[in-house]
């Protein structure tokens, strides 16, 4: 048995005549959709990992000192568009990993670092963030999803946002990683050039009954926030601005 995180950081690709080996599928452009079937689809937790690389010699990340906002609001939260221009040379980055999702019964909400909404397992929405990682550690940020509880789900979409830093996501080498129960585990490289965007709808999961989940690679980069890619995939959720605090 490995760890969670040995199987995602494993630099060794193995082909499918390999019985037994740790299988990746990479989604493309060409190849954007997976299947998860059978036991895999319904049984245990699915891993959703973010992982990226900072670039060296940015400047790090500022303090919100005592302007920290404390909301109490139905309406959920996105970041603070930045009150000046960005300059190109590129910065440290705070990357967020985020889900926004539909389940059966027609609710939806979202699970993220701001606002403090790292989800439940045991309870809707059956999805839960293991925290926030602000500086780009090696084993990045990890969602999990229920699978015991697939039939509750309609559809999830992962998603990644700037939280801080530099717009510019080809440089940061953010690779999201997707790892069932059995099977092989599915990459997303997000290392397209989109300059002026601050978050990126990466791959939407849905459920096509019969022990089965359609994985489909979005990569859809926005230049602004979680409103934006809501209004792009119609979850209809309300947003307002809030930021972290220390």
């Amino acid at each position: 048995m490995v760890s969670i995180w040995e199987y995602l950081r494993g630099d060794k690709s193995y082909t499918f005549d390999n019985p037994g080996g740790q299988h990746k599928v990479i989604l493309t452009k060409s190849t954007p959709q997976h299947a998860i079937t059978g036991a895999a689809a319904t049984t245990g937790y699915l891993y959703v990992n973010l992982h990226w690389t900072m670039s060296s010699g940015g400047a790090s990340r500022p303090s919100t000192g005592d302007s920290v906002r404390r909301f109490f609001s139905p309406r959920f939260l996105r970041p603070q568009e930045p009150d000046s221009p960005q300059n190109a040379e590129p910065t440290n980055v705070d990357l967020d990993l985020a889900c926004m999702y539909e389940l059966s019964d027609g609710s939806t909400g979202v699970v993220q670092p701001l606002g403090g909404l790292f989800g439940d397992l045991q309870n809707p929405p059956y999805i839960k963030l293991s925290g926030d990682d602000q500086y780009g550690a090696p084993s990045g940020e990890t969602m999990y999803v229920n699978l015991e509880k697939k039939d509750k789900f309609k559809r999830l979409l992962i998603f990644v946002y700037i939280y801080d830093g530099t717009p510019a996501f080809e440089q940061s080498h953010a690779v999201l990683t997707i790892v069932p129960q059995t099977g092989p585990r599915i990459e997303i490289k997000l290392e397209e050039r989109a300059r002026a965007a601050r978050s990126c709808a990466v791959v939407l999961i849905e459920n096509a009954g019969d022990n089965q989940l359609t994985v489909r690679r979005e990569v859809r980069y926005v230049n602004g926030f979680q409103a934006d890619i809501d209004r792009l995939y119609g979850f209809g959720l309300q947003w307002q601005r809030g930021y972290k605090g220390d």
